[in-house]
Formats: structure tokens, sequence, C-alpha cells
């Protein structure tokens, strides 16, 4: 679905995003962690054309998506963006935000309008939709953005820090509809701090550390590097106590 080749973001001297490479199968929910600025929401930014790559490959579906414009054009037809902040249109009701949004993909309304609606629903926010967005809290932003989203029905959605303003209830809504969209052959590509979110969710997660991946694997395999240290009782950790490790150990390298 997605394959990323010697990805590097420089800002002069600076290297945000150093020679990640990395690929996601259709139907994973795929983890991308990292402390604050070691990548993650660079990388980000170039999966979804906000920035571009100093060097390096993305390429979705077998399409080289910096060879032109017109490929990364066609390609966020089909990619879903739900960033950490929930930057929406204030002086627009929740419908008119969603309209807008179904306009930019060039999708008819009606189909699109019955998508929203259960969405809307599944996050209680159905009744709410002909509200302005301005009275709307930080929550209840956050599950029109992920409406938004999903309402082109998305082949890959990436995520940056889903959780962020939502409740327990909704983080459980959030959590299955990721499920159902990955068994339903969608890919999803989850950046989060919320370590046992990824640990529950994803079938492979990357560790970025100062722009570079310092562990690529399934959850269980990442675990076993720290054993390789000869650190005894380490069998049976969870993630954070592995992330910990391993991003202490890199730090000490540098």
């Amino acid at each position: 679905m997605l394959e990323i080749k010697n990805l590097v973001k420089k800002y002069g001297d600076f290297t945000a995003v150093d020679d990640v490479s990395f690929h996601i199968k259709r139907g994973d929910i795929f983890g991308f962690l990292g402390p604050n600025g070691a990548g993650k929401t660079t990388t980000i930014k170039m999966l979804t054309g906000l920035l571009k790559p100093t060097s390096g490959e993305i390429i979705m579906n077998g399409i080289d998506l910096l060879a032109c414009e017109e490929n990364f054009k066609n390609a966020r037809r089909v990619i879903g963006y739900i960033p950490d902040s929930p930057n929406v249109y204030e002086k627009l009701t929740g419908w008119e935000f969603l309209k807008f949004v179904c306009d930019i993909f060039e999708r008819d309304w009606a189909e699109s309008k019955t998508v929203a609606s259960e969405f809307l629903k599944r996050f209680n926010i159905f009744k709410d939709a002909d509200a302005l967005i301005e009275t709307y809290s930080h929550g209840m932003r956050q599950k029109l953005v992920f409406t938004s989203a999903l309402i082109h029905r998305p082949e890959l959605i990436i995520v940056d820090e889903p959780m962020i303003g939502l409740d327990p209830k909704n983080v459980k809504v959030v959590k299955q509809i990721f499920r159902e969209i990955a068994s339903g052959g969608g890919t999803i590509f989850l950046s989060t701090h919320t370590l046992s979110v990824a640990e529950e969710m994803c079938s492979q997660i990357a560790i970025i550390f100062h722009g570079r991946i310092i562990a690529l694997d399934e959850v269980e395999k990442i675990k076993k590097y720290v054993d390789q240290s000869g650190e005894s009782g380490v069998a049976g950790k969870n993630l954070e106590e592995v992330f910990l490790k391993l991003t202490e150990e890199s730090e000490e390298e540098n």
C-alpha cells in the first residue's frame, strides 16, 4: 500500500528526517512512534504532501508520488488525514464543514452525507451537526475532523495523535473504527505517544529518534531487541518500557 524509501528532509544544515525507509501492507495498522522532535510530524507532512522531501521516494499503490504533482494530487483523493490539532472553520456548521470537505474531494454529497451521518452518530455528535463549530468543545471538533477524514472512504488514513481530547468512550469508538477499516482492506498510519494504544492496535511499529528509524518490526519482536542487550528480566515488558530503553540507548550512542 505504502512504501517509503530513503526519505530525507533537511532544513539548512539540520536533518529532521534522515534516510527513513519502511513499507506498510494493505490492511495493516502501522504505528509510528518517537519522542517530541524525533521527526514524526515532519514525516507525516511529507506523506500528505504538505512538505516536499529533500530526497527519497514515496510510493503508494506502486505509483511514485514525487514523480509529478499530478500523482500526489490523485493520491490525496484516497488519503484521509487526521492532524493532532482539529483546525476547522468556526463560522460553519458541522454539516457545512463536512459538505465543504466533500466538495474538495469531488464526491457526491447525498452519498457522503449518509457516510458522515453514520460516524456522527457513532461519535454522538449527530444532534450537534447543525450548530456552529465555534460552539463545539475540543473533543467535539476532534470527532468532526475524524468524520471529515473518513467521509470519502479513504484507502489510507494518516493519523497524528488521534486520541487527544477524546474521552474513554470515544477512544473505544475510534479503536473499533480503525479495526473495521483495516479488516475491510484499508490501511492506517498511526502516529501516537499513547504507547498502550500502539501496542494494542498495531501489527507493525517503527520507532524514530533524531530523525532515524531505530526499530522496525512487530511489537513482540521489538521487545526482543532489548533482550539482546543481556538485561535480565526483560521478557514480558510492555512497549512503554521497551520504547524508553531503546531511545535511552540511542541517546547514549549519539
